[in-house]
């Protein structure tokens, strides 16, 4: 049985992170919401509902929710034509499938946003499977996209990777019991990451490409 090499997608494969801060700004705006970016931020990678309400809070006017969410999806739909993947993106998950890991995408993005993003990789060959958020009901922190992925790979825990860029990516894998490799190409602080159960951090995926054989990747898919 090979092992499994999990992604996350945002701020991890393709350098849209910011992208979403943006039309999360605009869309909080347009609802009567002034929401510094930097809050902003420190929330990508959370589900939707999950990141309304750590802005906003739980007292907030939950009827605004869904147009606030669907004003975010129509304001990030504008770019996709022209997502931007970081270098060796696909490369990185080439290698991995050819040295016998099972890849699976792990990720808050569904439909044609999830689309979009695998169009920017451009490594479909190399992608077993996804756990987008249409096949959970609990997005990261909460392990279950992580166990999905082990699951869609045919891995135990033990036997699987996950690499992802933010706090709720670390700690996802942690609940899950997989090993969590973090990149700083979100914009996440190393210590933060760390904080959240890390075991080894990297600049970006071309970083981690160029290090492969020294990380947790290094040996053999576990069987």
């Amino acid at each position: 049985m090979a092992g499994a090499a999990i992604f996350d997608v945002d701020g991890t494969l393709t350098d849209t992170n910011h992208l979403h801060v943006v039309a999360w700004w605009e869309a909080f705006r347009q609802a009567g919401h002034t929401v510094p970016m930097p809050d902003i931020h420190r929330a990508v990678g959370l589900g939707s509902d999950d990141l309304i309400e750590r802005l906003l809070g739980a007292d907030r006017d939950r009827e605004q929710d869904d147009a606030i969410s669907s004003a975010h999806t129509v304001l990030y739909g504008t770019y996709f034509d022209r997502l931007p993947a970081f270098r060796c993106a696909g490369d990185l998950l080439r290698t991995l499938a050819g040295r016998g890991w099972r890849v699976v995408l792990a990720t808050s993005a569904s439909g044609a946003e999830l689309a979009a993003l695998r169009r920017a990789v451009d490594a479909d060959e190399a992608i077993q499977d996804t756990a987008s958020s249409d096949d959970v009901d609990r997005g990261k922190p909460a392990a279950e996209p992580v166990e999905l992925a082990c699951r869609l790979a045919g891995v135990a825990p033990e036997q699987a990777v996950f690499v992802g860029d933010t706090v709720w990516d670390m700690e996802a894998a942690a609940r899950a019991g997989v090993r969590a490799v973090a990149l700083l190409s979100g914009g996440i602080p190393r210590a933060d990451l760390e904080r959240a159960g890390a075991v080894a951090v990297y600049r970006d995926v071309a970083d981690l490409l160029d290090q492969l054989d020294a990380g947790p990747f290094g040996s053999p898919p576990l069987d």
